[in-house]
C-alpha cells in the first residue's frame, strides 16, 4: 500500500510539474498571433520615415532673396598653378578652399600675372557654378577679379587673417543661401548678379560690393589694391 501510494505520489508531482510547464509556454495559436504583432511591428519600424524638415518655408524664402545669396564665394588660397598646355591664356590652379581635396580651377589670367604672383594668392572662389570643360580641362568654379576699362587686373583678395574656405557674406544682407550648380546655371544666377558687382571708389582699400553691400569674412571686408570703380568678373 505504501509503494502504491508512493508511486500515484509520483505520478501526480510529474502531471503537476508538466502542467506547470506548459502554462509558461504560449499555445500554437497564441504563438502564430504574437508573431504577426512582432512583424507587424518590424514592418512598421522599417517604413517609418524620419520626421522631414518642411522645405517650402526655405525654399520660398530663398526664391525671395537677392540673387547674389544664392551664389557661394569661398575663401580660398592657390596651392599649385601650371599652365594650360593648349590655351595661352589660360593657368590651370589647384586651390585649397577648406574642402577634402583642392578645387582644380581654369583662369584666364596668363595674360595679367606671372606663375610666381599666382602662387600662394589668397583669393575669393565661386564655388557652386557648374563644372566646365576648358580646353579639356575641367574647371570647378571661378576665381573672383576686378578689372578697370583700360584691362587692368586685381584679385579680389579677403583679410590675411580669414579662414580658408570660408563662406562670404554681404554687409546688411541676411546669411547666404547657396543654390546647387545646376540651379545656378539654369537660372542664370550669377550672369544676373553682375551689373551690381564692383569696387568702391570711396575708399582706401577699394572694396569688394554687390549693389553696395560690401563681400564680408569674419575678420573683415574683401579689397582689391587699386582698381576703383572697376567690375569684378
Amino acid at each position: 500500500m505504501t509503494s502504491s501510494k508512493t508511486a500515484m505520489e509520483l505520478l501526480e508531482t510529474a502531471i503537476c510539474d508538466l502542467e506547470c510547464r506548459l502554462g509558461g509556454m504560449t499555445s500554437g495559436k497564441e504563438a502564430t498571433q504574437q508573431k504577426k504583432k512582432n512583424k507587424t511591428a518590424k514592418d512598421g519600424k522599417q517604413r517609418a520615415k524620419p520626421p522631414q524638415p518642411s522645405s517650402t518655408a526655405s525654399t520660398a524664402e530663398a526664391s525671395d532673396l537677392p540673387g547674389i545669396l544664392k551664389l557661394e564665394f569661398k575663401v580660398g588660397r592657390i596651392t599649385k598653378v601650371w599652365d594650360h598646355p593648349e590655351a595661352d591664356k589660360l593657368y590651370c590652379e589647384e586651390i585649397d578652399v577648406g574642402e577634402a581635396e583642392p578645387r582644380q580651377i581654369a583662369s584666364g589670367l596668363r595674360p595679367h600675372f606671372s606663375l610666381e604672383e599666382m602662387q600662394g594668392q589668397r583669393l575669393l572662389v565661386i564655388a557652386n557654378l557648374k563644372a566646365k570643360n576648358l580646353v579639356r580641362f575641367k574647371s570647378h568654379g571661378m576665381v573672383l577679379c576686378a578689372a578697370d576699362e583700360d584691362g587692368k587686373v586685381e584679385f579680389v583678395e579677403p583679410p590675411e587673417d580669414a579662414p580658408i574656405g570660408e563662406v562670404v557674406t554681404f554687409e546688411g544682407l541676411p546669411p547666404p543661401q547657396p543654390l546647387a550648380p545646376a540651379q545656378v546655371e539654369k537660372k542664370k544666377v550669377f550672369a544676373n548678379c553682375m551689373d551690381g558687382m564692383k569696387t568702391t571708389n570711396d575708399t582706401e582699400p577699394p572694396v569688394a560690393v554687390w549693389n553696395g553691400h560690401a563681400f564680408m569674412t569674419s575678420t573683415g571686408p574683401c579689397t582689391v589694391r587699386t582698381i576703383k570703380g572697376g567690375v569684378l568678373r
